[in-house]
């Protein structure tokens, strides 16, 4: 008569274990689809890698301020900073240091400058703008320099991301990576191994997928963002299966499993 009830105890704790078990096995999958960067790193070829040089495109915002060893002349060159600033005042060495409205390159790629008239800046970089201006005012100042910053640095994040949305970054160099923990990381649910990136060049878009989890990711021409770049996560299976639906039909199974062990602990013990 003794056996019955050690036979029932060990069918529920059985039941019991193995409903654990799949609970346990559902909750904590394998998370090395969440791991980024995995494997060795070719560190020899990777340290070579530089980011490019930001270029100056149809609709960007610049803040040119000109420079000199002689104040009075180069303040011409200034009018727009000046303007907006409501007064100059003296920086280091006696040059101006003051806010700017900024120069918005127009539809041609044009910007328009103080005495200078049209410039042509599509397609340059800092260091090339910059040597156009000094071709232009090289004889009219002396020792002439430029401070030049893009004020319209942004790209945005969207898909399964903490924080979606338009991110401005006062800096010009940002990878992907930096990208993600500004917009607070990927959920759960997103796809670390096909981060999708939307760029316009030249009057067409360009598309390119990373996966992130893959070092090799850093020599890509798309690990480092650039102005107005626009990065995609795409949800996972788990994101699916995550839906209302599928909760209910696994509270379901559950409450099923649980109700078999009571009947077979009912029927043994």
């Amino acid at each position: 008569m003794s056996v019955l009830p050690r036979r029932g105890n060990s069918l529920l704790f059985l039941g019991l274990a193995l409903f654990a078990v799949s609970i346990f096995s559902a909750s904590c999958g394998n998370t090395r689809h969440l791991t980024y960067l995995q494997g060795q790193f070719d560190t020899a070829k990777l340290s070579q890698i530089t980011a490019a040089e930001p270029i100056i495109r149809k609709g960007d915002l610049l803040s040119i301020v000109v420079f000199s060893d002689n104040l009075p002349a180069t303040q011409p060159y200034n009018q727009a900073v000046m303007a907006l600033a409501g007064s100059v005042t003296a920086g280091a060495g006696g040059n101006p240091s003051a806010s700017s409205t900024g120069y918005q390159v127009d539809n041609n790629g044009d910007i328009v400058f103080p005495l200078l008239g049209t410039l042509h800046v599509e397609g340059l970089t800092k260091a090339q703008l910059s040597d156009t201006l000094d071709s232009r005012l090289d004889t009219v100042l002396t020792h002439p320099y430029y401070n030049i910053r893009f004020l319209n640095y942004q790209f945005t994040m969207l898909g399964e991301i903490n924080k979606p949305g338009v991110i401005n970054i006062p800096g010009e160099k940002i990878n992907l990576l930096e990208a993600l923990a500004l917009a607070g990381d990927m959920t759960f649910y997103g796809r670390r191994d096909n981060v999708l990136v939307i760029r316009q060049s030249n009057g067409r878009r360009d598309f390119g997928r990373l996966d992130i989890t893959k070092p090799e990711i850093m020599g890509s021409p798309y690990f480092y963002l650039q102005q107005n770049d626009i990065v995609i996560v795409e949800a996972n299976n788990k994101k699916v299966a995550a839906n209302d639906v599928v909760l209910v039909r696994n509270i379901s199974l559950a409450a099923t499993i649980l109700s078999m062990i009571a009947i077979l602990y009912g029927i043994f013990r």
